[in-house]
């Protein structure tokens, strides 16, 4: 979801340096489509999510990172909810909740993380 909410704000803000793509810590899902409660409600906000699921590669850390860096810098990881300005920084995997009303509260919450972090980037 928060990759199809940020490609999405990139879009309506006609921003092109970015490379979009996200990647899941375990490998449970490969190649599958979006939840289904996930896509609902995502179509519900008119937000195209078009991604299968993929586990996190080696080559994921080697991708333009390294080029663009500038010299002796230490790239970062961190969590899309540290730029939530509501809190709190942790987003929860709706997936085994019950409806639509996990995937609601993600979606709304990448909303304002996403919006955050590209008023800080750009």
């Amino acid at each position: 979801m928060a990759e199809a909410v940020f490609a999405h704000l990139v879009r309506e803000r006609i921003i092109e340096k970015w490379l979009i793509d996200s990647a899941a810590t375990s490998d449970y899902h490969t190649g599958e489509n979006p939840d289904s409660r996930a896509q609902s409600v995502m179509e519900s906000h008119s937000i195209h999510m078009n991604h299968r699921a993929r586990p996190l590669t080696a080559n994921d850390f080697r991708k333009d990172i390294k080029r663009q860096a500038p010299k002796n810098c230490k790239a970062k990881i961190l969590l899309l909810g540290d730029y939530d300005p509501e809190g709190p920084c942790i987003i929860e995997d709706p997936y085994y909740g019950v409806g639509d009303e996990g995937f609601e509260k993600v979606y709304e919450q990448c909303m304002r993380c996403c919006k955050a972090f590209l008023d800080k980037e750009s």
